[in-house]
């Protein structure tokens, strides 16, 4: 069959168009019309299914990555997570999204850094000195928290929601963090910032887990990066602003490369797998502080902890090939909860549950 209005080649894969929208009814229009999730709920399965795969192979995940995608596929992905286009659990689909617009915004902000750079190295406008910072310490960790929230498969988290968690939840674990701190400002070393940090954000995690009642796993990998992210951006703007106001702006910059460099497997991942396990272990009851003592999270947590504190060590050599070998491990685990989140979709489906409808 063939669009009517652009004459696509393939539309029976699809549920729309991909040139033009045109909805399509398949099986002689035996599609749920009086689903008003009718033409979002399968956004990620623009592909045909034999590409796409229950397993984590990473040529399959990133392999739309460099295909062409149209405006209306990206409006699509952003319309989704409210109260009418959240989709029912029968709608959601348990193997592996294929992420492609997180590399778009990482190519973006590049080019937008790239024209602060130029105004303030070769025009020597230090107006542009602000965009350095803020667009050079948001690049990675925003583009990282994009990839999160294309294989947040349950679609139940609107963007500004996301970016409330990014703004919100970063200052506020920060704000907690310097008090933690302050507590403990007479035995700061490697282990009690790991400890500190990760708790802070912890803390706001589960706050906005808890009473938004974000319930998935996959959920909980999204609002921790969105909290992460907020706090490795917040960061690095101050350690690049120290570096400038101590005179030496070449060190601006490499704060900000080095930083962004390492960011995918720094705060951004750790908050991410904390979020995880948390909702892992809270599903669908009510929140109880002995989740925190549950194992499914304390083994999680206590790696992440270790993990930073490592980050944090001076052992000889941790910089840089420690830093990428930690890289490396937490999003081994990142995959493994990715993983375990898939087939908690597929369980839940199997119960019937329906996603709740998060404004």
């Amino acid at each position: 069959m063939k669009c009517p209005q652009c004459v696509y080649s393939n539309p029976d894969e699809v549920k729309f168009c991909l040139s033009c929208g045109e909805k399509f009814l398949k099986n002689n229009g035996s599609e749920d019309e009086n689903s008003f999730f009718y033409e979002f709920a399968h956004y990620v399965d623009l592909v045909p299914n034999v590409e796409r795969s229950i397993e984590p192979k990473f040529q399959n995940i990133f392999s739309r990555v460099f295909r062409k995608h149209s405006e209306l596929e990206a409006e699509r992905l952003f319309i989704v997570g409210t109260a009418l286009t959240t989709p029912k659990i029968s709608e959601v689909k348990e193997t592996w999204p294929k992420p492609w617009l997180f590399a778009r915004v990482f190519i973006i902000a590049l080019l937008i850094f790239a024209g602060f750079y130029i105004g303030v190295t070769y025009f020597g406008n230090w107006n542009f000195i602000p965009g350095v910072i803020i667009v050079g310490a948001f690049a990675v960790p925003f583009s990282t928290l994009m990839f999160f929230w294309e294989m947040n498969a349950p679609q139940n988290i609107a963007f500004y929601r996301v970016i409330y968690y990014v703004l919100t939840g970063g200052i506020l674990s920060m704000l907690a963090a310097i008090v933690f701190f302050d507590i403990l400002k007479n035995n700061i070393n490697a282990i009690t910032i790991g400890i500190v940090e990760e708790l802070a954000k912890a803390i706001m995690v589960i706050a906005f887990v808890r009473y938004r009642k974000y319930k998935y796993i996959l959920n909980g990998l999204l609002i921790g990066a969105a909290v992460g992210a907020g706090f490795a951006a917040f960061e690095t703007a101050g350690y690049a602003l120290r570096s400038l106001l101590s005179g030496d702006g070449a060190n601006l910059y490499n704060t900000i490369m080095i930083r962004g460099i390492f960011a995918p497997g720094g705060h951004v991942a750790w908050a991410a797998l904390t979020g995880a396990a948390f909702c892992r272990v809270q599903g669908d009851h009510p929140f109880h502080l002995r989740m925190l003592f549950h194992i499914k999270f304390l083994r999680v947590f206590i790696l992440v902890v270790a993990i930073h504190a490592l980050w944090d060590s001076p052992i000889k050599g941790m910089f840089p090939y420690g830093h990428i070998f930690l890289m490396i491990a937490s999003w081994i685990v990142v995959f493994l909860l990715i993983r375990a989140g898939l087939k908690e979709i597929g369980e839940r489906k199997i119960n019937g549950l329906r996603i709740p409808h998060i404004d």
